[in-house]
């Protein structure tokens, strides 16, 4: 088997970023830059106050205070203002341009108006309230750079720079597969022994999280014509397909050489995790191949680990895999002695730390830990107990 950190630095190298296309700036949240963005001129590009007041040349006040000045214009927002006389002050609101001679802005609250003059006690300083040109960019820097996921505030400084559109990089097309004679479709006649199909909704769920486009494939039962037919037709157009079940080695887990005869080269199938073992990972001549062990808990926490992050470099993320967060274990805990266990868990807020609970029942197919967990802790591997108040990784189905 091969350690987690090794198999998912296999799956990862040597992917390439799929092909940019243009994308609507209001359409564009959650896809990643494939280029980047230069601001084209200074951000602010204009000095302007960030204050209701006046603007004053703080440079040219003579004397101590009580300082009065007559008021000589207004500047607002949109408007170019005439240049400031030293010794005299302007109106001016949140945002207007700063009059040309201007150096500072008074708050309106530290001002008493008697008419055409203004009164003030405290000297201001040069710079007060006011923001520069190119403070947050100047002409020609980097604003965004390659590699980025837009965010909201990714968008808006996007905006800021006058864009209304963006180079990103095409979306993953994903295409799910599940297998097995057991499984129905919601609404198909209940059988002695079916079960519903409960991974495709879940896989899709986070594939579009990862930003990907998703189609899924007709159920494909556990015989290997048709189970090869399946796959094959699963691969048309696909950039990475997800099989799920049948990756093991019992006498109907047909799935592994099915991928083989349809053209698929298996790079591994073993991963020393818990839950997610039978995990089979391969390539295609047009496709990236992940074949999930068929157990929901397990589908999902390989999908999660292995083809997220997949997902994410090929969309040239410059940031493929999820940050985990440091918690301590709420409960002394048991751990697996030659695998990392991924264990459902709920985040509690400890006195100095977020603490993690354990759900009781960590079984590959129990839905209601998947339902009600917040996400996964990384357990290491090895002998005697993890004592409560351990730190260990903790990553969040949301942040997944």
């Amino acid at each position: 088997m091969l350690s987690f950190d090794e198999a998912r630095a296999r799956l990862l190298s040597g992917v390439s970023r799929l092909s940019p296309e243009r994308a609507p700036l209001p359409e564009a949240t959650g896809r990643v830059l494939a280029e980047d963005i230069v601001a084209r001129e200074p951000l602010p590009r204009f000095d302007h106050s960030a204050m209701d007041g006046y603007a004053v040349v703080a440079a040219a006040l003579d004397g101590q205070p009580p300082f009065v000045l007559p008021v000589t214009g207004e500047s607002s927002a949109g408007k170019q203002p005439s240049p400031l006389s030293p010794g005299s002050a302007c109106r001016i609101f949140t945002g207007a341009p700063l009059p040309a001679n201007a150096d500072a802005v008074l708050m309106q609250e530290s001002v008493h108006r008697e008419g055409t003059f203004i009164r003030f006690e405290a000297r201001p300083r040069p710079g007060q309230h006011v923001r520069r040109a190119g403070e947050d960019l100047a002409c020609g820097a980097v604003a965004l750079a390659s590699g980025c996921r837009l965010s909201a505030g990714v968008v808006a400084l996007a905006a800021m720079l006058g864009r209304t559109e963006v180079v990103v990089a095409r979306r993953p097309r994903v295409t799910i597969l599940c297998t097995g004679d057991e499984l129905r479709r919601p609404g198909d006649d209940v059988g002695a022994a079916s079960i519903p199909e409960s991974n495709s909704a879940p896989l899709a769920a986070l594939a579009l999280q990862a930003g990907a486009v998703v189609r899924v494939a007709p159920i494909a039962r556990d015989e290997p014509g048709p189970m090869t037919r399946a796959i094959e037709s699963a691969l048309d157009g696909t950039d990475v397909l997800l099989t799920v079940g049948g990756v093991s080695v019992g006498d109907h887990d047909v799935v592994r050489p099915a991928l083989e005869r349809a053209g698929v080269t298996l790079d591994f199938w073993k991963v020393a995790i818990k839950p997610g073992k039978p995990l089979a990972v391969g390539m295609s001549p047009g496709a990236r191949v992940l074949g999930l062990p068929g157990n929901p808990a397990s589908a999902i926490v390989t999908f999660v680990l292995f083809g997220m992050p997949l997902l994410r470099v090929l969309q040239g993320d410059s940031h493929p895999i999820a940050m985990a967060l440091p918690v301590r274990l709420a409960e002394a805990r048991k751990r697996s002695p030659d695998r990392l266990e991924l264990a459902r868990g709920t985040l509690e807020r400890g006195e100095h730390a977020l603490l993690v609970r354990m759900h009781d029942n960590q079984s590959s197919g129990a839905a209601t830990s998947l339902a009600s967990s917040d996400g996964l802790a990384f357990l290491p591997a090895g002998t005697g107990l993890l004592a409560a108040g351990a730190f260990v990784d903790f990553l969040r189905w949301i942040d997944g």
